[in-house]
């Protein structure tokens, strides 16, 4: 089991996040990291340990944007090792990726993909990132992509994801895995647990299986797994 966050507002993201994923924290964890958008690039962060750990390593408080996702894991597939450790890339570095869950089919879309694709990881969630990259390839949003890769995992996931080819929205989808959407003053959030973000806002949604959600810093699009658009109370 993981725990994972994304923010997107008016305050720096580093700070902010930090502070959901230690509230994550009860459950236990070997490895923390974080990814941001910032200056048209994707800066990443991560390592093993507790989160105060990875904190004192790598000064994730210090990331800088507007725009990001966290996430502490509870090592499933791969071993504790920084390089398995969330968020992960695609090969160009533009796309970031954090996942609850486990993807079942991994290691043939691993195959698929391999011939045009880099692996750094041991882990099922390093998939997920490429099929979206190959999919915006072709012409597909980054929402878009998030639904077509979606349609080829088997397993359970609650995926954010983040992309500078579309720096100002975090996309977030589930399946059999938990995901909360907080609506802030300063900014949305998206969690694997609500109560990580109460202390800003306890103004909240949930996302039901298959729907995809775009966050941007003063909007909450929901949409159901034919693609349309509809209305949470």
């Amino acid at each position: 089991m993981c725990g994972i966050v994304g923010f997107i507002g008016q305050e720096l993201v580093g700070p902010v996040v930090l502070q959901r994923l230690k509230n994550l924290e009860y459950r236990g964890y070997d490895s923390a990291g974080m990814a941001t958008i910032a200056e048209g690039k994707l800066w990443i962060r991560k390592d093993v340990g507790k989160l105060e750990e990875v904190q004192d390593k790598c000064h994730l408080d210090e990331l800088p944007g507007f725009v990001g996702i966290g996430h502490v894991r509870w090592a499933t597939h791969g071993n504790v090792t920084a390089v398995n450790s969330h968020p992960h890339p695609d090969c160009k570095c533009q796309i970031a990726v954090v996942h609850n869950g486990i993807i079942d089919n991994y290691r043939e879309l691993r195959d698929r993909l391999g011939p045009r694709h880099i692996f750094t990881s041991e882990t099922d969630t390093e998939v997920i990132p490429h099929l979206i990259e190959e999919y915006m390839e072709t012409g597909a949003s980054l929402e878009e992509a998030v639904v077509k890769t979606t349609q080829q995992l088997e397993g359970s996931y609650a995926l954010l994801v983040i992309s500078t080819a579309d720096p100002r929205k975090i996309v977030a989808t589930r399946k059999d895995s938990p995901l909360v959407v907080g609506m802030a003053e300063a900014g949305n959030f998206v969690a694997s647990d609500g109560l990580c973000f109460l202390d800003k806002t306890n103004e909240v949604a949930f996302i039901d299986d298959g729907e995809v959600v775009v966050l941007t810093e003063d909007s909450i699009v929901f949409f159901n797994s034919q693609g349309r658009q509809v209305e949470k109370e």
